[in-house]
């Protein structure tokens, strides 16, 4: 059953809150197959399409029971039989997934139409008595005249079926591996369906979750509009989720209430991966979840502003949190070059990364910059001997190592090579893409399945860097922070961001209200010291975001308020595009 309102425990002031919602008007959430039956009375046909990794047969099972028993004749098709043959369906996507056991594919060109059957779907015709129900992924290809039922599936939820056993790629009848299904699902499958999903919305007119398949709550397309397009004007804060990992670390399961303490650690936190997150309406104490595709698919000029033209539907920046409290040393990495993501992966942007250290320990430090005598071969021979050999390395004799501080500003552009060290809180503050990490050592340690982790020298040297070394890291690679404005009870402190980085930092420090224009940006912002704040726009919305909660604020709010809710300054960090 699905967690509601009234039965979650919801954080006081000043305590981070793991399921944030945003309200419809009372009626707008339906719960269950029988009011979604019941509102299918008198159609002929319907289409329940939807997102990978829903329970196809259990929420048709269950549909067609609740029709039935209301009198009406069945006839169930799933849209799965009408696809292309598995091996035909691998023979489409096999350009898109590189070699077998390398973590990067390429962006699909295909389309979703292009692993169905034409003829199949063409035979596809509504029964002569009774309720024909095309059900599945890619129900709408029919064409057929009829309303579309969407059932959307969040990412996380899709990711833990995957790990179960119970989610698999499209169209594939073997089982794989996680990481080769995980690269299908980023590379081809999500492409598909989320083009699909956009080519689609016209004629969606219900939008249901399945990650609750027993008791999905749904609500009318109409309904989620009004929602969205109300966050479209003033603000939203997406729900985050938690990933452990071979470095994870304490400090979230220490901080956030509600985490598994039982969990191994807890290396990530989604706090903005677009991608992967999804927002949360709430009608009646009745949840309903749908991915963050939505608001961009409707609202990217309202929410980018004039940024939309560079980055249409995409959202561009990324917050993520990297947390080594008590755990271990990110692996020495560096991220793509744009004109290699482009060629190599697909990708329109590259990862250019900043690491903003929102807590640390005594002692804690970054890996950032080659040292002045770096020797390119030898450091390349060092790092395939110890991938060989399972060798450790004096990385310190390559690799500079930087004392760590709150609020303390490190700059990663493309080609840079870096890591965080054991005792940090990262706010990872980044260009979207999120998972072309090019690791060159590890540490010589397993991942949490006993396995080692992907080493990837090769696509590393194709994009470092060697020129961001000796005193040039500090000059360049480590933001020198400033007040740049400053009035009665606060100050704004700029943060600047490399040239190669498309968007820039600010820190607004302030102990009463501040007023912040938009000036047709989009704003991601978190309050990374101080109890909660309230922001409030022009609108009269009103919202309370507590320590290191990520928000954003659209460029069409036009202005908003923060006010200061604790007795201490309060210091809210503001990414936008440059």
């Amino acid at each position: 059953m699905p967690v509601t309102t009234a039965e979650r425990e919801v954080p006081s002031a000043g305590h981070y809150d793991m399921y944030p919602f945003a309200r419809l008007e009372a009626g707008s959430i339906q719960c269950g197959y029988a009011s979604l039956a019941n509102w299918t009375a008198g159609r002929k046909v319907i289409l329940i399409d939807g997102y990978i990794g829903n329970d196809w047969e259990y929420i048709a099972g269950s549909l067609e029971r609740e029709l039935t028993a209301t009198g009406a004749a069945v006839n169930l098709v799933y849209a799965s039989s009408l696809m292309k043959s598995a091996e035909e369906v691998e023979a489409l996507v096999a350009p898109f997934l590189g070699e077998k056991g390398t973590v990067w594919g390429r962006r699909a060109t295909i389309t979703l139409k292009d692993l169905f059957d034409n003829d199949k779907l063409k035979q596809v015709q509504p029964a002569e008595e009774g309720i024909t129900l095309v059900i599945g992924v890619g129900a709408a290809l029919t064409g057929l005249d009829a309303p579309v039922v969407y059932i959307d599936l969040p990412k996380n939820e899709l990711q833990y079926r995957m790990r179960a056993r119970t989610a698999n790629n499209l169209g594939k009848e073997q089982w794989d591996d996680n990481q080769e299904t995980y690269k299908r699902f980023y590379f081809v499958d999500w492409v598909l369906l989320n083009a699909h999903k956009q080519q689609i919305l016209p004629s969606i007119e219900v939008i249901a979750d399945g990650q609750w398949k027993e008791q999905f709550t749904w609500a009318t397309h109409a309904a989620i509009s009004k929602g969205l397009q109300y966050l479209s004007q003033n603000a939203f804060r997406v729900r985050p989720w938690f990933e452990a990992g071979a470095w994870g670390g304490d400090w979230m399961k220490e901080k956030i209430p509600g985490l598994n303490r039982e969990e191994v650690n807890y290396a990530w936190s989604f706090e903005m991966i677009v991608p992967e997150n999804g927002l949360v309406f709430e009608s009646d104490s009745r949840l309903l979840e749908i991915a963050f595709d939505w608001l961009m698919m409707k609202h990217s000029r309202e929410v980018l502003g004039r940024d939309e033209q560079r980055f249409g539907i995409d959202f561009p920046i990324r917050f993520d949190f990297l947390d080594t409290f008590d755990g271990g040393n990110l692996s020495i990495q560096c991220h793509p070059r744009v004109q290699y993501i482009q060629e190599q992966f697909g990708e329109t942007i590259t990862q250019d990364e900043t690491y903003y250290i929102l807590d640390c320990s005594e002692g804690a430090k970054v890996y950032l910059g080659f040292q002045d005598d770096i020797d390119p071969a030898a450091f390349r021979r060092v790092l395939e001997e110890s991938a060989a050999e399972n060798k450790a390395i004096d990385i310190e004799k390559y690799v500079q190592v930087h004392d760590a501080g709150k609020h303390d500003f490190f700059l990663i552009p493309n080609g840079t090579v870096h890591s965080s060290g054991k005792n940090n809180l990262v706010l990872e503050i980044s260009a979207t893409p999120y998972i072309f990490t090019f690791k060159m050592y590890d540490w010589v340690r397993l991942d949490l399945n006993g396995k080692p982790r992907p080493i990837n020298i090769d696509h590393a040297f194709h994009n470092l860097d060697f020129s961001r070394k000796g005193a040039r890291v500090k000059e360049e690679l480590i933001s020198r922070q400033q007040v740049i404005a400053s009035g009665e009870n606060w100050q704004l402190v700029h943060a600047p961001t490399h040239a190669e980085h498309f968007y820039d930092v600010h820190r607004i420090e302030f102990t009463g209200t501040v007023t912040v224009e938009t000036e047709g940006k989009c704003h991601v912002l978190m309050l990374v010291e101080g109890k909660s704040i309230l922001v409030e726009t022009a609108n009269g919305f009103r919202q309370r975001y507590n320590y290191a909660e990520t928000f954003a604020v659209p460029a069409a709010a036009g202005s908003y308020k923060i006010i200061n809710e604790g007795g201490t300054t309060a210091k809210v960090v503001k990414a936008f595009v440059k």
